[in-house]
């Protein structure tokens, strides 16, 4: 596709090693990504329990279980927050569509080649979004009175109106903020997640996106219909 002769502004700052496009970053709108194949294990969608998502968030139960594990690992007085999980396609679509808008309106003549990439570095392409497939989650941390403690930029913060900072190893965050993050990356890690790193809240787990950086054979979730297990 021929470029549009108006290329896009840099993309906003961020540590080194998350910059979109270098060699350490994979966005969602990598053809590897989308070149994972799929054998869903047909796991059922399950509420979280309030204590661990006040909205209640539906999840694959295989992954509700790692996030409840994640949990137990916070030191005390320390707690999760699951504020988003399981997407239907439509919201992902009007997700995708208001974000590529203010893309466009800011890069005026961008192609779409490089809008569907620059549009990925916050939403996923349907085909391929995590949280379609119940499989991912956007999550923070909390005090004991279930507050939230300081990550650096508030949940969906865009990369432009963070100034790059929503990157999970941005530059430009106090030190609280990074050692919550950290922890945060611990606890999710260690229960087997993975980061989506222009994000630091969306973790997966199961996906292509997970299975691609893991190296497993397969992902173990694709896209999913509203269906709760009892």
């Amino acid at each position: 596709m021929t470029r549009a002769t108006t290329s896009p502004a840099p993309p906003p700052r961020r540590a080194a090693s998350d910059a979109a496009g270098s060699s350490t970053t994979i966005l969602l709108s990598d053809p590897r990504v989308g070149a994972v194949p799929v054998h869903d294990t047909g796991e059922p969608l399950v509420r979280l329990p309030e204590a661990l998502s006040p909205v209640r968030a539906l999840v694959r139960a295989g992954l509700a279980g790692r996030l409840t594990a994640a949990a137990a690992a916070l030191p005390a007085g320390v707690g999760l927050k699951v504020v988003e999980g399981h997407r239907t396609v439509a919201e992902q679509r009007a997700i995708i569509a208001t974000y590529a808008a203010d893309l466009c309106a800011r890069h005026p003549g961008i192609s779409a080649t490089d809008l569907h990439v620059l549009t990925s570095r916050f939403v996923a392409p349907v085909d391929v979004a995590p949280h379609v497939a119940g499989a991912a989650v956007d999550v923070t941390l909390v005090d004991a009175c279930g507050d939230e403690l300081d990550l650096g930029t508030p949940i969906d913060a865009t990369p432009e109106q963070s100034e790059g900072r929503c990157y999970l190893d941005a530059d430009g965050i106090g030190a609280d903020a990074r050692a919550h993050r950290d922890l945060l990356a611990l606890v999710l890690r260690g229960a087997g997640l993975v980061n989506y790193p222009t994000e630091w809240w969306h973790w997966s787990y199961g996906d292509r996106y997970w299975a691609l950086l893991t190296g497993a054979p397969h992902a173990l979730h694709g896209p999913v219909e509203i269906a709760v297990a009892a």
